[in-house]
């Protein structure tokens, strides 16, 4: 009995390292983001320089999993539990890892001025923000309905993602002289609709959980 509540007490230490990280990455992109929209130089550097903290709790989360497998050789779903904590872990890290190629933007940009008034790429992170607050629920809850809710959020991703496409490309052709800012906002959508992919990532993992069996809520 005292050794199953120690376990039991060490896999909640796990689920708030994850909730943990998923708040830092909820804050980093957010962050981003709005030194993007400012064109905030010293803004984006904060973000760049917080990352090490996200990679603490990753480090965290790795050695407390992999003592648990060692000391309490745990099975079934005990087991998955703290699989699925280093895959979270690992997506969420990722994660954090585009919200710092937002921030790195902004600081290619400096000096510039906005081309266009930033209309789909905040909203894109707005619904992306909600997946990984989302993604984490479901996994901290066990709710496979909210990890399936969250492929079709991402959809709405993939469609703000298309719309702002179309927009840069007509403006690259309208007026050339915008094209190499173009490009870098063209890249600032894609890393904010991978970081959804990250988050149907995390609904997967909460899914295999559960089941046992991982569904593909990317296709």
């Amino acid at each position: 009995m005292i050794r199953r509540k120690e376990f039991d007490q060490e896999l909640e230490e796990l689920r708030t390292l994850l909730k943990q990280m998923g708040e830092h990455v909820g804050n980093a992109l957010d962050g981003a983001i709005k030194s993007l929209q400012t064109l905030d130089v010293e803004k984006a550097q904060v973000i760049i320089k917080n990352d090490a903290n996200l990679n603490a709790l990753e480090d965290k989360i790795m050695e407390l999993g992999s003592k648990l497998i060692i000391t309490q050789q745990p099975v079934a779903k005990d087991l998955r539990r703290i699989i699925v904590a280093f895959k979270i872990s690992s997506d969420l890290e990722r994660m954090g890892d585009l919200a710092l190629d937002v921030a790195k933007v902004t600081i290619r940009m400096e000096g510039q001025e906005l081309i266009k008034p930033l209309v789909d790429i905040p909203r894109m992170a707005e619904v992306v923000k909600s997946m990984i607050d989302e993604s984490i629920e479901s996994y901290l809850k066990e709710n496979t309905d909210l990890a399936y809710k969250m492929a079709q959020t991402d959809d709405q991703v993939d469609q703000l993602y298309s719309n702002m496409i179309r927009d840069l490309y007509t403006l690259m052709t309208d007026h050339p002289a915008n094209a190499s800012q173009a490009m870098l906002l063209l890249m600032v959508g894609r890393y904010i609709e991978r970081i959804g992919d990250h988050a149907t990532n995390i609904g997967e993992s909460t899914v295999y959980l559960v089941t046992g069996q991982r569904p593909d809520l990317n296709q």
